[in-house]
């Protein structure tokens, strides 16, 4: 669908990724669900060291720092977004500019605060100009992203915009008939929101993302309620 429109087999499933994993040092432990959070933090930092000074896609043409994920290594809830901005690229962490101080306070909304999610995005170095990934970029970073996913294993993936939520859910769907409902990637809930950049832009889009924030915290009993898209 989105990735084949380009030519690229879509996001690798979950046996793909365990083979992956244990072929950089995972051992036969099924990744995320028995590991501790230690264990996953290794894993991560492994998972890391392998993608290295990642040449697998044009975009290190330009970057100035790969951005890998940042956060808590056994949280229930992962922020997917589409890639790193200009601040990001400067810093090397995910969502620290303008669209990462408004997604701070999404999070914050809910309950929880940055330190309790992971934070990721679907391609790990800045395209130039801050335009959206192109499918043999996305394809190159998927078995990283892949097992960020599969070594976390959180219990609910919610997708910031249209390519990381075209992206998981394997769709060509616009993010406006995307957000509101739960689908699933390898097993895992994933519910596509706007991304903070487009609450930015478009205010009246902020009612929608708040609502489907509400859903996620129903799900992980966070003491949000359930709500019809809007």
């Amino acid at each position: 669908m989105f990735l084949e429109s380009g030519g690229i087999r879509s996001v690798p499933r979950t046996g793909d990724v365990e083979t992956f994993l244990q072929g950089i040092g995972q051992g036969s432990a099924k990744p995320g669900k028995s590991m501790s959070a230690k264990k996953k933090r290794e894993a991560l930092e492994n998972l890391r060291r392998e993608l290295g000074d990642c040449k697998r896609c044009k975009l290190c043409r330009e970057r100035d720092k790969i951005v890998f994920g940042a956060g808590n290594p056994d949280a229930d809830l992962v922020f997917v977004g589409e890639g790193p901005g200009a601040d990001e690229d400067h810093q090397g962490e995910p969502f620290v500019g303008r669209a990462g101080q408004l997604l701070t306070k999404m999070i914050e909304a809910m309950g929880t605060t940055r330190d309790n999610v992971y934070i990721c995005n679907i391609v790990k170095c800045r395209p130039p100009g801050n335009r959206n990934p192109e499918p043999d970029e996305i394809a190159a970073c998927n078995p990283f992203l892949a097992g960020q996913i599969e070594i976390i294993r959180p219990k609910v993936i919610c997708a910031l915009g249209k390519p990381a939520a075209q992206t998981l859910l394997d769709s060509d769907e616009p993010i406006g008939r995307l957000r509101g409902s739960f689908g699933q990637y390898n097993g895992i809930k994933v519910l596509p929101t706007y991304h903070p950049a487009a609450l930015l832009r478009n205010a009246e889009y902020k009612r929608g993302s708040w609502n489907d924030l509400q859903m996620i915290m129903a799900e992980l009993g966070w003491g949000g309620k359930r709500s019809a898209k809007r």
